[in-house]
């Protein structure tokens, strides 16, 4: 299994939101929903319409079927409301262009986030770094472990800090500021 990495560079993150936004609407909100909601690829493809109508994404996870339900944020809610204008109620959000509505695939969603991190010469990333990357700014803007492993549904602290990549960080900190 590889290893995924956060991407940690808040203005890189913005760099990256603002060029899907201009290139691709699906990818844009594919992107943005995985780096705002903590949520797994698996459940993001699932999502329709009529689960991101209100202020809250509710699901059952399809890893550990725990439900799960998420407040989006006002950038979210904002973004998510012009993206579904004249859609469907059961229309999958990121509809593949094979069958009536089904959703793509998690390697078709793997192949966009492989293009993004290429592009963006990010190393150790994919699907799951949306995921971690949202872990990471939560923590650094709230200090709360104990609330990000519960968005995360894990079961120790110590795996969150080491899940969201704040364990290796820290001790790259000490190790640079080591002197012998």
């Amino acid at each position: 299994m590889n290893v995924v990495q956060p991407i940690r560079d808040k203005e890189l993150l913005q760099e990256i939101k603002h060029t899907l936004k201009q290139r691709n609407e699906r990818n844009y909100m594919l992107f943005l929903l995985g780096t705002n909601t903590a949520l797994r690829i698996s459940d993001i493809l699932k999502l329709k319409v009529k689960d991101v109508e209100g202020w809250y994404i509710t699901i059952r996870e399809q890893k550990t079927n725990k439900h799960k339900k998420v407040k989006m944020t006002m950038e979210l809610k904002r973004e998510i409301q012009k993206y579904i204008q004249n859609k469907d109620k059961h229309e999958y959000l990121f509809k593949s262009r094979q069958g009536k509505n089904k959703p793509i695939t998690r390697s078709a969603a793997y192949k966009v986030l492989r293009q993004i991190g290429e592009e963006f010469d990010l190393e150790e990333f994919s699907c799951h770094s949306l995921r971690k990357t949202f872990g990471y700014h939560f923590y650094k803007q709230h200090q709360d472990i104990v609330s990000i492993q519960k968005l995360l549904n894990h079961t120790d602290p110590k795996v969150t800090l080491r899940y969201i990549g704040i364990e290796q960080e820290e001790l790259d900190d000490m190790m640079t500021k080591t002197k012998i």
